[in-house]
């Protein structure tokens, strides 16, 4: 293998990552924050899982703008859903400050653990299968449910990533989304491929 087109290949998908990253961020900010950020994730999953099946030609502008304007209010309506836990979730945690019913932390503690191993496939299984909100929301709950082993590895290829950002926080800005999005989508994928194989 000629040592210059790997480096080549190494620094022109380090810079994929990066342009994606970039493009999240500006988008997130281009629909104010709030509007903007489920829309931006969505197409970079979208974009990831394009680079995953093996379509790296695909333009990355033109590409990441068409998921975000195809699935805009699709994806805030799934983040009304998101955004409404994580309410939930605030809530609770501030009841249980004004109260004295520690103990509750745990199952609250709990719930939250699962929810975030729920979002580790959610945008994946949005971009993957072409569903309505009310199923998509149902099959990531499924297929995290069955897939245990999948979410182990996601689990530990995160804290292993976070673990270096956090030595070099520069590559969180700089990585941080894209990164995300390619270990649980690839992880994600693996676990539809297992889930497909097995219904046939």
């Amino acid at each position: 293998m000629n040592p210059g087109g790997a480096i080549y290949t190494t620094l022109e998908w380090i810079t994929r990552f990066a342009y994606i990253n970039l493009l999240w961020i500006l988008f997130t900010l281009t629909g104010g924050i709030l509007f903007g950020f489920f829309p931006a994730t969505i197409a970079m999953f979208a974009l990831v899982r394009q680079w995953l099946l093996g379509k790296s030609s695909l333009p990355v502008m033109a590409t990441f703008w068409s998921y975000y304007k195809k699935e805009f209010w699709k994806s805030n309506l799934l983040g009304l859903f998101v955004c409404f836990i994580v309410g939930l979730i605030y809530i609770d945690i501030q009841y249980i400050q004004m109260t004295d019913l520690e103990w509750t932390y745990i199952p609250l503690f709990a719930f939250m653990l699962l929810f975030v191993f729920y979002l580790f496939y959610l945008f994946p299984v949005f971009v993957h299968f072409d569903l309505k909100v009310p199923g998509l929301l149902r099959n990531a709950f499924l297929i995290m449910l069955v897939n245990p082993v999948s979410t182990f590895f996601m689990v530990i290829c995160l804290v292993c990533t976070f673990v270096v950002m956090r030595y070099i926080p520069a590559l969180f800005f700089i990585f941080g989304g894209s990164i995300y999005a390619f270990i649980t989508m690839w992880m994600s994928m693996h676990a539809f491929r297992r889930i497909a194989g097995k219904s046939q």
